[in-house]
């Protein structure tokens, strides 16, 4: 009985240890120490995750003056966050009904049956990588895709390179 419960209390050793050699190991995304960030870095956008995408507060003012992008009556602001976390902001001006149209017209994204790999010259390989271009309108994530949303002028969407 007595080398029954050394070998149990060694074994609960070992898993508690082991426990707290692994959680040790997760960053938590507010207290982990992080290299200083570009001004292009530090405009808040949507957060990676790297389960399924979770809500995010919309963007405060941006500290730098937005890329100006194609012209027309409609402007739309977008903020792009690349797999790096590399974060770039844009005004997108339009004459299209929906960010997909609009985004399509100029160029900067291309895919196929509204699955769009590639935004801004960055391309995602689902199969290779398990990562994709996420949408969000106003920090959420968007219920529709691009080419369902209609523009809204007061609206701040995002597409974030995700893992999922």
């Amino acid at each position: 009985m007595k080398y029954f419960s050394k070998r149990l209390a060694c074994l609960l050793l070992v898993l508690l240890l082991a426990a707290a050699a692994l959680t040790g190991c997760a960053q938590n995304p507010e207290t982990a120490s992080e290299a200083p960030k570009t001004e292009a870095q530090t405009e808040a956008a949507p957060q990676k995750t790297e389960a399924a995408p979770q809500s995010t507060e919309a963007a405060p003012a941006e500290s730098k003056a937005p890329e100006e992008l194609g012209e027309g009556t409609k402007v739309f602001r977008l903020v792009v966050t690349d797999r790096e976390g590399v974060t770039s902001s844009y005004a997108i001006h339009t004459d299209a009904e929906t960010v997909g149209a609009a985004l399509s017209n100029l160029g900067l994204i291309s895919g196929e049956n509204g699955m769009y790999d590639t935004v801004f010259d960055k391309t995602l390989d689902w199969n290779a990588d398990h990562m994709y271009w996420a949408f969000y309108v106003d920090g959420e994530y968007a219920a529709t895709g691009l080419d369902e949303t209609p523009i809204a002028e007061d609206a701040l969407y995002a597409l974030t390179a995700t893992a999922g």
